[in-house]
């Protein structure tokens, strides 16, 4: 479980960076990937939280916790109350809240949480296994 956990982790940590980057670097990037692709790996990086959290239960489970996650935090932002705009304005509550609902958010969250299950189901998931049964 800890090689499981930490291959989620670092999952995590590297769509953070990817993240970031997309941001940091969009005026070098193609405008479709500085565009589009920091909402889709923010919602990666969900994924793979949920995946840290919920190691050993079924893949179908994060991604129906992230969609359902990544929805109410999008649809979180029709509320505009002061005190929640107020975090928002932070660095950090902008990056975990958002600013002003985009319906098209919800397609790239959506394109994220199917290529971070990919991903998973593919790659992290069958290493997770694998040394699961190399162990017992």
């Amino acid at each position: 479980m800890k090689k499981a956990r930490l291959s989620y982790l670092f999952a995590v940590l590297i769509t953070m960076v990817l993240g970031y980057s997309s941001r940091s670097f969009a005026s070098v990037l193609p405008a479709f990937v500085a565009e589009h692709f920091g909402d889709a790996l923010w919602a990666g990086m969900i994924y793979f939280g949920f995946r840290f959290v919920w190691v050993a239960r079924r893949l179908s489970i994060a991604v129906v916790a992230s969609l359902i996650f990544s929805f109410a935090i999008e649809t979180s932002q029709l509320y505009q109350a002061d005190w929640i705009q107020a975090i928002r304005s932070h660095p950090l509550g902008a990056l975990v809240l958002g600013n002003g609902f985009l319906a098209l958010d919800l397609v790239r969250y959506s394109a994220g949480i199917v290529v971070a299950w990919f991903i998973d189901s593919c790659i992290l998931n069958k290493l997770v296994r694998k040394n699961h049964n190399d162990i017992s």
